[in-house]
């Protein structure tokens, strides 16, 4: 129960960071999603049967006499054991393998494949926030989708996005785009449009760390989360159409009261930047933590959401984490912090990038998406978050975390100084 408790928590410590002084919010009520305990429709009442009349006849009605036994040679009574059809889990988690699949033209197990699958079997809109493309394939299953009637649509950045696509080896953006497809980015803005998120018929929510490129997919590590729920789907949706009409940054609105969702038993929460302030979410949840803390980052920046990471170690808390090399030992990176502070820290053994946003708490809470753990990354780019409460996934991420530890590099002597 615990757990469940940790995500009431912060769902009230965002209401309240949304209340002025006078302790009067500024947010207006939002009646929340309603949520049906069962999809079985109720069965409804039948009416008593009419008693069977036999007629009278002169001729006395003889019946069977019925046994278990088989009489002569009548053939065996056919039984049909019922067919139980499997419900299909309405989450999928994938990581990349870059260190096994590192080729871009085999597409067989590659979340690539799994991409087109989702992509392929779209029957009414897809809907992109996605920061960087160059894979063809992909756009090629897009542009199958909107000749068969898919309303598809992408927002992406600017710089990274539309601009890049005249580079070597690029050029789309420029495919969809010929073939009628609308792409827009963020209208020359200094901070990023670094989602990536994807919404198939307001039904199913891709997301996670993984750009939709070579690097992305093929060098990189990186994570993929699938949420099949029209409820998560219509709070992302909503995101997307802020995007597409022009609002950016901190000034869109915030409604992070209203995003989030219960399937099966499995509390979510979705947060989106710069609006709701992810990492003041992320610090909550963290100060919570009672048994252990991982993460893995590709940039880890912010000091609070550091300290906070560093006080649960001094209470006790089993906290480990994995840095991308890259930029690890910079000015701004906590990696430093920590290692200074004894919680174990590692650079990652990729010699691409390792690419994660990743937080898993006590073995059951997951925390994924697109935001890097940094101030430019809360306030002012455009980022998502996803944050929920399963063992079973969160058992998944913790095999990934432990595989990349095993591949990551001690500090070597020397490289930090603590004063």
């Amino acid at each position: 129960m615990h757990r469940k408790l940790s995500l009431i928590i912060v769902i009230l410590f965002t209401l309240t960071a949304c209340l002025p002084e006078n302790g009067t919010s500024t947010i207006p009520f939002v009646t929340p999603i309603p949520f049906y305990a069962s999809d079985t429709p109720a069965i409804p009442a039948t009416d008593t049967p009419a008693p069977i009349i036999v007629p009278l006849t002169d001729t006395p009605i003889v019946l069977p006499v019925v046994t278990d036994t088989p009489q002569g040679n009548d053939p065996l009574p056919i039984t049909e054991t019922p067919t139980v059809i499997p419900t299909p889990r309405w989450w999928d988690v994938y990581f990349t393998e870059p260190l096994t699949i590192n080729n871009p033209d085999v597409l067989t197990g590659s979340i690539e494949e799994k991409l087109i699958g989702l992509i392929n079997s779209a029957q009414t809109s897809i809907h992109i926030a996605s920061f960087e493309f160059n894979l063809t394939p992909v756009a090629e299953a897009l542009i199958a989708a909107k000749n068969r009637g898919v309303d598809v649509k992408w927002a992406t950045d600017d710089k990274n996005g539309l601009e890049y696509d005249t580079q070597p080896g690029r050029g789309q953006f420029a495919l969809l785009t010929g073939a009628g497809i609308e792409v827009k980015d963020d209208a020359g803005r200094s901070a990023l449009m670094h989602n990536k998120f994807w919404i198939f018929d307001n039904q199913v929510v891709w997301t996670g760390s993984t750009n939709i490129s070579v690097n992305g997919i093929f060098k990189q590590n990186n994570n993929v989360l699938v949420i099949r729920s029209s409820d998560i789907a219509y709070i992302y949706e909503r995101e997307f159409q802020e995007l597409w009409s022009g609002q950016f940054g901190p000034r869109a609105p915030s409604i992070v009261n209203t995003q989030w969702a219960i399937l099966d038993g499995t509390p979510i929460q979705v947060l989106f930047s710069s609006e709701d302030h992810a990492v003041n979410n992320l610090i909550a949840l963290v100060n919570d933590a009672q048994v252990s803390i991982r993460f893995l980052a590709f940039s880890f920046t912010d000091y609070p959401l550091a300290k906070s990471m560093i006080d649960r170690a001094g209470a006790g808390v089993d906290v480990k984490g994995v840095y991308e090399t890259f930029g690890s030992t910079s000015t701004g990176s906590e990696m430093k912090t920590f290692w200074c502070a004894g919680v174990p820290v590692k650079q990652d053994g990729n010699p691409s990038f390792l690419h994660d946003k990743i937080i898993i708490i006590d073995n059951s809470i997951v925390v994924t998406g697109s935001l890097n753990y940094s101030s430019n990354a809360d306030d002012s780019n455009e980022e998502n978050v996803v944050i929920l409460d399963n063992a079973e996934i969160a058992a998944l991420y913790m095999q990934e975390f432990d595989k990349l530890w095993n591949q990551a590099h001690d500090l070597e002597a020397g490289m930090v100084t603590c004063q």
